[in-house]
């Protein structure tokens, strides 16, 4: 059993050799990379990606990143393809094929049918000498000096070498579309991700109360509404328009230093001109609004109007941290 050092030491080694042959990448990009790139823009088909054993993982995962990021793509296991996979082609689409030797026996029957269909291949390959590279159209050279295991054989760095290869294709193409942070959300509509990007104020604020006193509103009306209201705060609002907020805390503090309550108004112990928040705006602005004042909730407006309260715990409900 090897300690725990030894184990860190393990670790450190293969965090190291994985880095070095990302690395290494750079110094392979050729003209190719930018072809397939103008080449993938062009296709009115989809980017049909294909490998087998731990290279068909990879290629799952870049045709997941693929799809997210504006590209069509659609997977195709190389095993499965030469029984009845194959029908997912049509004319227009183009091929990826990963191999990391290029000289997988079901990579080798697969190239000869998909170059009789006429179109076009592209391989993610570490030996640029092998019958896939020299077969395909365009190589994406992937070529590890080796293995991040100390066999040189469990597949750890060239795997890596071609999630970082697709990484840097989908980024390109994304880039060359103008791809927004609109389309990202049209893309991600679930999750704590897709929330950030398309999750209004008005979406949440609506389903609270509207806390509001006026101006000379006492101290007993201002109780009232901030502990039926439930938000810890009320606004402080004339003709509509938002003058101030009080907050429990603020309560608590003039209780602290105002012995003498009598007369107090609603317009003496609010803070005047508050942070608030558009309705309109996204809600992950709110948050980031609520982190820099260190607040827990902000006034609503449409337009210049007032019409209620966002709070801390309506955006942590939603996953949104």
């Amino acid at each position: 059993m090897k300690n725990a050092h030894e184990i860190y030491a393990i670790a450190t080694q293969v965090i190291e050799n994985e880095s070095k042959s990302i690395l290494g990448l750079i110094e392979l990009l050729t003209d190719d990379f930018a072809s397939v790139v103008q080449l993938i823009l062009q296709t009115k088909g989809n980017v049909i990606v294909s490998g087998i054993g731990k290279s068909a993982n990879i290629a799952q995962k870049i045709v997941a990143t693929l799809n997210s990021t504006g590209t069509k793509a659609v997977f195709m296991h190389a095993a499965d393809a030469i029984h009845g996979d194959l029908g997912i082609i049509d004319d227009d689409d183009v091929l990826m094929l990963l191999s990391k030797s290029g000289e997988t026996p079901e990579i080798r029957v697969l190239i000869p049918i998909l170059k009789a269909r006429g179109n076009k291949l592209i391989a993610i390959v570490g030996n640029k000498q092998s019958y896939l590279a020299q077969q395909s159209d365009y190589v994406l050279d992937a070529t590890v000096v080796s293995e991040a295991c100390s066999n040189n054989l469990a597949p750890t760095s060239s795997t890596t070498a071609q999630l970082v290869m697709g990484d840097a294709l989908a980024v390109a193409l994304l880039e060359c579309r103008g791809f927004t942070q609109a389309d990202f959300a049209r893309f991600h509509p679930g999750g704590a991700l897709g929330k950030k990007l398309y999750l209004r104020v008005d979406d949440l604020y609506k389903r609270n109360e509207k806390p509001l006193v006026n101006p000379n509103d006492d101290l007993t009306k201002i109780i009232v509404e901030i502990s039926t209201k439930r938000l810890g705060a009320t606004a402080v609002v004339e003709n509509g328009k938002l003058l101030g907020i009080i907050t429990d805390g603020d309560l608590r503090r003039m209780l602290m230093n105002n012995p003498n309550l009598e007369g107090v108004k609603a317009s003496e112990i609010m803070t005047a001109n508050p942070k608030s928040i558009a309705d309109t705006a996204l809600v992950a602005e709110a948050l980031e609004l609520m982190r820099s004042c260190n607040i827990t909730q902000l006034p609503v407006l449409s337009g210049a109007d007032y019409v209620g309260v966002i709070h801390l715990h309506d955006i942590l409900k939603e996953g949104i941290l």
